[in-house]
């Protein structure tokens, strides 16, 4: 099954299962250092001080899990929506993308962190895995799409508006546990300036003339 998967959606799946191995075998603490901390350290979930933010941590911490549950669900959505977006963009641009939601994500999660006083690290890749949800939804708003829990029917834009909406409620309200919400509307805040980018709508220019996104797809 993996081997018919586009390459990156491919080696992204991978990736992450071995590194829940690997982290499973060698303990969480070896990973500690690739989560994504908080500007000013952790706080009182770091006494010893030693762990803060460094830049490499907007990347690594979206390969890092919790345990098989945090997994499965990001992967299955990454393998739902990200391998239809790698097959219309092409692996470059996939990557592109999928990289500045994740690097959006921590960004808007450290700018939340700070204005909350909050110190607890980040990891997972949710944040990238909602960016991809959103393309999907404007690449292909009327393609059907199967909740899992409930196993209800409806149309990819719909579910991305029901996401978003649902993510921002609970984000501000503060209730869902231990769920950085603002990190994953961060990253469908800047999936969707990355797609206006490529198509030349506001706040941007338009591309050169022969590029961008024209319809459901990108030019390569």
């Amino acid at each position: 099954m993996f081997n018919h998967l586009p390459k990156a959606t491919q080696a992204l799946l991978w990736i992450n299962g071995g590194l829940l191995l690997l982290k499973y075998i060698i303990g969480d603490a070896n990973f500690d250092p690739f989560a994504l901390w908080p500007l000013g350290g952790g706080g009182p979930d770091d006494p010893s001080g030693a762990l803060s933010f460094m830049p490499w941590q907007l990347v690594t911490y979206a390969f890092l899990h919790q345990n098989i549950n945090h997994i499965f669900f990001n992967m299955l959505a990454l393998l739902m929506f990200g391998a239809p977006l790698e097959y219309t963009w092409g692996t470059n641009r996939f990557l592109q993308y999928y990289f500045v939601c994740v690097v959006g994500a921590g960004l808007t999660y450290l700018a939340w962190a700070a204005v909350m006083h909050i110190h607890n690290s980040v990891i997972g890749a949710s944040g990238g895995v909602f960016g991809l949800l959103l393309a999907y939804g404007m690449l292909f708003p009327k393609q059907r799409v199967m909740l899992l829990f409930p196993p209800i029917p409806m149309d990819a834009r719909t579910l991305v508006i029901g996401y978003g909406v649902i993510e921002l409620l609970t984000g501000v309200l503060g209730v869902g546990g231990n769920i950085a919400h603002f990190a994953h509307l961060g990253g469908m805040l800047f999936g969707w300036l990355m797609i206006r980018y490529w198509r030349g709508q506001p706040p941007f220019r338009k591309p050169p003339r022969g590029g961008g996104m024209r319809g459901g797809g990108i030019k390569r």
